[in-house]
């Protein structure tokens, strides 16, 4: 990928590098579900701040365990009105309690490098196949042998393993196996929108990465992408196989002209 489109990108909400929270954290689903349901939909960058911070929402111990899960968390989410995934992940968030491990583990993957990296490793296993810390570890340390040391390596695919199974996708505690994730209309929003600001549309939504988070076939995401049309959470038109996906009120202008800048970047 070119600095220019990571560049582009960025503006849109992602973010690029080296580093990232699962170095440290997994994707915090319960701190996050404590989060937002403590704090309005449109809720401010400082009324995170004090609920997590001020108010101990979260329940941390001490003020500099409530700082630290504030920074990992904004990392991972932003918790940011200016960000349009943070917009897009509080927007669909309350809807359906089901859809919130797969969209928070859509957001941490778009703005964490390091679990980013596990996606090519976790997702072509086939369902039941057995994933082992040692794999996991292998994978990780592959791209950048001398990077991390044993101890930083296996508290990193602990993190890992542990956000995929928050997700879904392993199931078990100790022994874990690969699981197959189920859509809703909720999460296949926000997995299209991703694909969408990364500049692509219509059919080229369906075949993105993101759709790889899930099961099902073409015609039955497509089900859920008409579902999601109903409920008002995105448009999906498919009239004699040409397909429309637009996301309205998702954007400012500036951010769509940004999107568009980015559909002619590679």
């Amino acid at each position: 990928m070119s600095e220019q489109r990571q560049a582009l990108l960025t503006q849109l909400g992602f973010r690029f590098g080296l580093n990232g929270p699962h170095a440290a954290r997994t994707m915090m689903l319960d701190d996050l579900r404590l989060l937002l349901a403590h704090t309005a939909a449109d809720a401010e960058r400082t009324d995170y701040v004090s609920a997590v911070v001020e108010a101990n929402v979260l329940g941390k111990a001490t003020r500099k365990a409530r700082e630290l899960a504030l920074r990992h968390l904004a990392t991972l989410y932003a918790l940011d009105t200016a960000n349009p995934i943070f917009r897009a992940l509080r927007r669909l968030w309350a809807l359906n309690e089901a859809a919130q491990p797969l969209l928070a583990l859509a957001v941490a993957l778009a703005r964490d490098p390091l679990l980013r990296g596990s996606q090519p490793f976790i997702l072509p296993l086939a369902s039941g196949a057995p994933v082992t810390r040692d794999a996991v570890e292998a994978h990780l340390s592959a791209a950048d042998p001398d990077r991390f040391s044993p101890a930083s390596l296996k508290s990193f695919a602990q993190n890992v393993a542990g956000t995929w199974t928050a997700s879904g996708h392993l199931h078990g505690r100790v022994r874990k196996t690969r699981a197959v994730v189920q859509a809703n209309p909720e999460s296949i929003t926000l997995l299209l929108f991703l694909g969408y600001l990364e500049g692509r549309t219509g059919q080229r939504l369906f075949s993105s990465d993101w759709m790889n988070l899930v099961s099902g076939s073409p015609d039955e995401l497509e089900a859920l992408a008409n579902s999601a049309s109903h409920r008002g959470l995105l448009v999906f038109m498919n009239a004699g196989g040409v397909k429309e996906v637009r996301f309205p009120g998702y954007l400012t202008p500036a951010e769509e002209r940004i999107r568009q800048e980015v559909s002619h970047v590679i």
